[in-house]
């Protein structure tokens, strides 16, 4: 069974920048749809930024701040968050997404404050 472990979440300023990693316990070369979410306290897990099949999807509260990029080699997909708000605050979180379901991690916690 596939694990994805998270890392890079901390408490950053406004303005700030974190950089999210999922590492997958096998190879991501025939993994089609791999992305994150995250939920805020009090609210649902929401989308924040999916590749699928090529095409990379963002929530439109992160766009132009958020990228998601993948790292074949290293089984790794990023997340690079700039410009952080304290509306990013959450738990992060990664998904892999099959025909036989979705996996996620365990979440990683990002916190925006001043």
């Amino acid at each position: 069974q596939v694990q994805l472990v998270e890392s890079g979440g901390g408490s950053v300023q406004p303005g700030g920048s974190l950089r999210l990693s999922c590492s997958v316990s096998r190879s991501t070369n025939n993994f089609n749809v791999m992305g994150w979410y995250r939920q805020a306290p009090g609210k649902q897990r929401e989308i924040v930024a999916v590749s699928s099949f090529g095409k990379v999807t963002y929530a439109d509260s992160v766009k132009g701040r958020f990228i998601i990029s993948r790292d074949s080699a290293q089984n790794t997909v990023h997340l690079q968050m700039n410009s952080l708000i304290t509306e990013d605050t959450g738990i992060y979180y990664c998904i892999l997404r099959t025909a036989w379901g979705d996996t996620w991690g365990q979440g990683t916690q990002v916190t925006v404050s001043s």
